[in-house]
């Protein structure tokens, strides 16, 4: 067999006995998170245009959009795969030389299972093989020191994902992934240097490749067997060689991905959990604050604190902004709270957080990088006028495995983020049938998905026929 077939073995034999009990809570809570935020991101103007350009294009009224409506599968898996992804407030998983966001393939997984009329428990399953697969080759095979984006593991999780939705056979399976491997290896200048929406929009457009490339395998089109490990394949050309023995793998790698308390690039949780905890114990204000020092992981300073992955103190947009950590600290010294509301344009640009901004001096660790990923840890110093100096250490926050989030929490969450959308009857229908997704169907979700709706009229002909 070559790898990509052990890994088709690996997706067709997958089943609900697998998942443990807490990999069963795991998998719900990060689907109630990743719903939140893609409510949240409703109204976001880059979504609002996707939106638009989907009445333009139209598409069989076969799955359900966010918000109201129906579209073709594959159209589905990329407008609500942007909105999960839009706030950059959704879960993630960190390797030693990758990060990614597992809740990324859901909008994949949740139109393949509404489009088989699968169940609540065939969800479930579907969306933890595809955080299984993409965390593993995160573990296993990371591509960023490449110069490849994290979206080219994910184009293996969203293929395994979505043909274990469809109910696809190993054959089938195993050419799904295959072609998709072959066709999504995407670059890693999609996060440095001057951000754009495509920050937010990569992995929703390898959602939209790879759902429709497992539709061409459940139809018979075949892909190149030997992407993993053939001439000119993935460990040729990218990864280099690697070993995951699927046929042993379980379904358990979900409880190892972390929630994000704050809506700011993961690498930034615990720095700014510290700072609001310094801030409420100190009752300082921003101009209060003559620098403020931080000495965190390489990965963090890296890819949010001005490393390779570029300066962090030019900061104009909501992609630059949620990617700087000089930016974040600045904003949490400032409003006391990092929310979507910290990322409007007039929030970025006003002369406060500029400023304060360019007194935050970000510093790499060689002892907390090694710590890392098995802590979080950061030292934050934060100079005040007048001489005197706060200080913290920390090595988790809450929504780190070490801290997970509970339930209760997620819910509060979901609810900040969607009252504007749904009425409490509706969120509360919502929060039911993800706890209890076991005993519903993957329609009864989506059905209720559709009844969300934005209070900017959106300018969509077929809207309210297709609702």
């Amino acid at each position: 067999m070559s790898l990509v077939e052990q890994l088709a073995a690996f997706v067709v034999k997958a089943g609900w006995e697998d998942l443990s009990a807490q990999a069963r809570e795991a998998m719900k809570i990060r689907i109630l998170d990743s719903l939140g935020c893609a409510i949240g991101a409703l109204e976001a103007e880059p979504v609002r245009a996707i939106r638009v350009l989907l009445e333009e294009l139209g598409g069989r009224l076969l799955c359900s959009l966010v918000g109201g409506g129906r579209t073709a599968p594959d159209r589905a898996a990329f407008y609500n795969g942007a909105l999960t992804r839009y706030l950059d407030f959704n879960d993630s998983y960190l390797a030693k030389g990758e990060t990614c966001h597992p809740s990324d393939n859901l909008g994949a997984v949740l139109a393949a299972t509404e489009y088989a009329r699968g169940s609540g428990s065939a969800l479930l399953v579907a969306s933890a093989v595809a955080y299984q697969v993409q965390c593993r080759l995160c573990d296993e095979a990371p591509v960023r020191a490449k110069g490849f984006d994290h979206t080219t593991q994910g184009a293996y999780a969203v293929a395994a994902g979505v043909a274990k939705a469809l109910n696809l056979d190993a054959e089938q399976t195993a050419n799904a992934i295959a072609i998709a491997g072959t066709a999504f290896n995407a670059l890693r200048v999609t996060r440095t240097g001057a951000l754009s929406h495509w920050k937010g929009f990569a992995y929703p457009n390898t959602a939209f490749g790879v759902t429709h490339a497992a539709f061409l395998a459940k139809h018979g089109i075949t892909g190149p067997r030997e992407v993993l490990e053939g001439k000119k394949g993935f460990m040729d050309t990218i990864a280099g060689r690697f070993t995951i023995h699927w046929l042993d793998e379980d379904l358990e790698r979900v409880q190892n991905t972390v929630l994000k308390k704050y809506n700011a690039e993961v690498h930034s949780q615990s720095a700014l959990e510290g700072t609001l905890e310094l801030k409420a114990e100190h009752r300082f204000e921003g101009h209060d604050v003559k620098q403020i020092v931080i000495e965190i992981f390489d990965v963090a300073y890296h890819i949010i604190g001005g490393g390779e992955e570029g300066d962090k103190t030019l900061v104009r947009t909501k992609e630059e902004a949620d990617h700087s950590l000089p930016y974040l600290l600045a904003v949490a010294v400032l409003d006391g709270s990092v929310m979507p509301q910290q990322f409007t344009t007039e929030r970025i640009l006003r002369e406060d957080v500029q400023r304060l901004l360019r007194r935050i001096t970000v510093r790499p660790s060689e002892e907390l990088s090694r710590r890392f990923p098995r802590e979080h840890s950061c030292r934050i110093a934060v100079h005040l006028l007048g001489g005197r100096t706060v200080t913290k250490e920390k090595a988790d926050y809450e929504g780190f495995h070490t801290r997970p989030m509970r339930w209760e929490t997620v819910v509060e969450k979901f609810n900040l983020l969607t009252s504007s959308y749904a009425n409490e009857d509706l969120r509360r229908a919502i929060i039911d049938t993800v706890a209890n997704l076991e005993s519903r169907s993957a329609g009864d979700l989506t059905s209720l998905l559709r009844k969300v709706r934005v209070r900017k009229k959106i300018n969509t002909r077929k809207q309210a026929r297709q609702s």
